[in-house]
């Protein structure tokens, strides 16, 4: 049998890569380093996994910023905005992905969105009548020469034609983007071939909407691009699917022409036997046992029954042993957590990231054949002590969560009503401004963190320049003229880890980094066990940070979906329990917020969009527990506390009956890249509550014009009454500098004055 690795974590064991992006972006390192650094990182994961044990070691999975960019860079997909820059250079690379601003150029970045249901961003390709492809980087060839002259052979990773257009966005309202299929398909066939004279054996073709919902027309799609890229010289192809079962599309993706197929059996292991029964003779089959999204120890005894039921049907020839999905989405190497504090010995053992998935990968086969029988007896025990851990269960949260009733879950007016009573309390203006929480985390700011956290600064002092942080950032708002105030977020690291800190049933780690995108790195908690809330968590900063002045501050904490979502959860109970129980903490927090005479409460859930499941018939079950939990978390403060969520990313066409069942008071969502078209949605479903657009990308350091923002409110402002129209930027702003922030925020206060002037 063939191990099998999909992909791996690019960033490095110690954020390598996110410090040479940010060193180059910043001007103190030239192009030479960057690519030197990712150079370097490159070849120490292929070296780590072929040492291993690994057979089919990616390449072509690392990216400098995302793998869907490096795809629109090959394939020759660049918008003509950024023609003027010289092409196939890192300035067109990285403009594309963040904007570019230099005083020569002024151009917009790309959209950017969320990858499937996980945390991590892609760059949206951008797809219009009539485009022409060609091989336009080579970026994939380089990496297969830079692969085999370290002496490791590797397997090329490509994201596939039909799920590259079905990723993409058309620029004219009906282009139906597949129509693109049969001017990308020569491009493709093209790379394949150079790929094979470059000596290649096989090649990856990620292909994930195989486990969506297809209609006929992405069937055919299918149908046709595999049927012409079977017919040219190419290397042995592994067509990949991951993130979910096949379903419908089991017999499609059984059947198209590739020597091997790539399964997700972690969430679609129920499929084996069906899927062994119609794939055609002679073609091999990937298992992915190895959970390629969860930070927790595989289950052996489970993996090795799909195994050994694959391989008395198939024969081991035609058997490869794999993760269920790139891990890209798990941390680098736990060894590095071990002594960790916040990381509880008891839990370490119950834990495996990327470079132990590996070896469990290795591992299974090992098994599998009889060898190192002594493993699997270790992976049983380490099981075993989890389940009878006396940290897992907590009886008290579990009968306060069983007792939770529909009441909890509803506010006690109407939002007409509690609009009223919030206006006359409140006093604000027409289009209030705002912005969505943090405010830039500056490098003083991370190191009295780092130096509290080492000993070397003490509570009381640190404590202290915090508050005088805080104190500042008050006053610039207020000197900017934002009507609504936020205390800036500098004694939070991250806003789950922060909370997850506070929290019972959370663990940390100390190097558990993960990409969401670009430079942007996350270190999600692990949700352990049953979750509850010991003291306060947010309420003395907001209670000292709205004694610095007469203007509304907002209380901001985190929803119970995205504090579910962004953390690596428990698998020994549904999703939905954990929620519930986080948004019972949350409950608490809240009411302890309006009881401290916080009036504006915002309760973020930019993740409720992304947890929806791939299928549209799970995403009920879904949505109902969900929403629950979060207006399980709002819903028990009076009718004059105004109740905000922000939402990131997202097309809320489907789930906007959803959204407006939430009933928050304000809505704040990312809107710029996409010009205003989410808007769409909430005017044609005559959304009842409040929105804030964002009127300007706080993922590029661009400054905002007056005229670009004053064009994008008056887009919203065709959608949504003016009584009910915030001014926010997209996002928050932690990681921006100051001067870009007080020049971005100036301009859209400003741009919200001369609106009510209009008005």
């Amino acid at each position: 049998m063939k191990t099998n690795i999909l992909g791996y974590p690019r960033i490095g064991a110690s954020r390598e890569l996110k410090r040479a992006e940010e060193a180059y972006w910043a001007g103190k390192v030239g192009e030479v380093n960057l690519l030197a650094t990712a150079k370097e990182l490159r070849a120490r994961n292929w070296k780590e996994m072929a040492a291993a044990g690994v057979d089919l070691v990616p390449c072509n999975d690392f990216s400098l910023y995302d793998h869907v960019l490096d795809m629109i860079m090959t394939l020759g997909a660049i918008p003509e905005r950024y023609a003027g820059l010289e092409a196939n250079s890192l300035q067109q690379y990285f403009a594309m992905a963040r904007g570019i601003q230099d005083g020569s150029h002024d151009i917009i970045a790309m959209e950017m969105t969320k990858w499937f249901d996980t945390n991590y961003h892609y760059i949206v390709p951008e797809l219009h009548h009539g485009m022409r492809f060609s091989l336009f980087a080579d970026k994939v060839l380089g990496e297969v020469r830079e692969a085999k002259a370290i002496g490791v052979g590797p397997k090329p990773v490509l994201t596939g034609p039909v799920s590259f257009l079905l990723l993409g966005k058309a620029r004219e309202e009906g282009f139906d983007r597949l129509r693109l299929l049969e001017s990308l398909l020569p491009v493709y066939a093209e790379l394949l071939a150079l790929l094979k004279e470059e000596g290649v054996e096989w090649v990856q073709m990620d292909e994930p909407f195989l486990s969506m919902d297809l209609d006929e027309g992405a069937r055919l799609a299918f149908a046709e691009a595999y049927a012409a890229l079977s017919g040219v010289a190419r290397p042995k192809m592994l067509l990949t699917t991951y993130f979910g079962e096949l379903r419908d599309n089991l017999r499609l993706a059984a059947g198209l022409p590739a020597e091997a197929l790539h399964v997700d059996m972690v969430r679609g292991g129920d499929e084996l036997e069906r899927l062994l029964g119609i794939l055609p003779h002679g073609k091999a089959l990937s298992l992915g046992v190895v959970d390629g999204r969860s930070v927790w120890r595989n289950n052996f005894d489970r993996s090795l029954g799909y195994i050994s039921k694959a391989r008395m049907s198939l024969g081991d020839e035609n058997v490869f042993v794999g993760a269920s999905s790139s891990f890209l989405h798990v941390p680098y190497d736990l060894e590095a957590e071990r002594g960790c504090s916040s990381l509880p010995e008891e839990v370490f053992g119950w834990l495996a990231f990327a470079k132990q998935k590996t070896e469990e990968v290795v591992a299974l086969r090992e098994i599998a054949e009889g060898r190192k029988l002594e493993t699997l007896a270790q992976n049983r025990e380490a099981r075993a002590r989890r389940r009878q851990s006396a940290l897992v269960n907590n009886d008290e949260v579990r009968r306060r969560t069983a007792a939770v009733g529909a009441a909890d879950a509803r506010r006690r007016s109407a939002y007409a009503v509690r609009a009223q009573r919030q206006a006359e309390k409140l006093g604000l203006p027409l289009y209030p401004t705002t912005t969505i929480g943090s405010f830039p985390q500056t490098k003083e700011v991370r190191g009295w963190r780092l130096r509290n956290r080492r000993g070397e600064l003490s509570d009381a002092d640190y404590k202290a320049l915090l508050e005088a942080e805080t104190a500042r950032c008050i006053r610039r708002q207020e000197e900017m003229g934002l009507d609504v105030l936020v205390h800036g977020e500098f004694e939070r690291n991250d806003m789950v880890e922060y909370f997850g800190e506070r929290l019972d049933g959370f663990a940390f780690t100390s190097n558990g980094w993960v990409q969401s995108y670009g430079a942007r790195c996350v270190k999600p908690p692990i949700i352990y066990g049953d979750v509850s809330r010991p003291r306060p968590m947010t309420v003395e900063w907001a209670r000292y940070s709205q004694s610095l002045t007469s203007k509304p501050v907002k209380g901001m904490l985190t929803g119970p979906v995205t504090i579910v979502e962004w953390s690596f959860v428990r698998d020994d109970q549904p999703r939905s329990a954990t929620a519930l129980q986080v948004a019972l903490a949350i409950r608490d927090e809240v009411s302890d917020l309006e009881a401290a005479g916080i009036g504006i409460i915002q309760i973020d859930e930019p993740a409720i969009r992304e947890g929806l499941p791939l299928r549209r018939s799970d995403w009920q079950e879904y949505l109902d527990w969900a929403v629950t939990s979060f207006k399980v978390s709002s819903c028990g403060v009076g009718d004059e506390t105004q109740i905000h969520t922000h939402m990131c990313y997202s097309e809320f066409g489907d789930i906007i009956e959803s959204i407006a069942e939430m009933d928050a008071d304000v809505i704040t969502i990312e809107c710029s890249r996409s010009q205003m078209e989410l808007l769409d949605v909430f005017g044609k479903f005559s959304y009842p509550n409040a929105i804030g657009p964002g009127v300007y990308d706080i993922h590029s350091p661009r400054i905002p014009s007056e005229s670009e923002i004053a064009e994008l409110l008056r887009k919203a402002s065709a959608h949504i009454p003016k009584e009910r129209l915030w001014v926010n930027p997209d996002c928050g702003l932690k990681t921006r500098e100051w001067p870009e922030v007080e020049a971005s925020l100036r301009t859209m206060v400003n741009v919200a004055r001369a609106m009510r002037q209009e008005a």
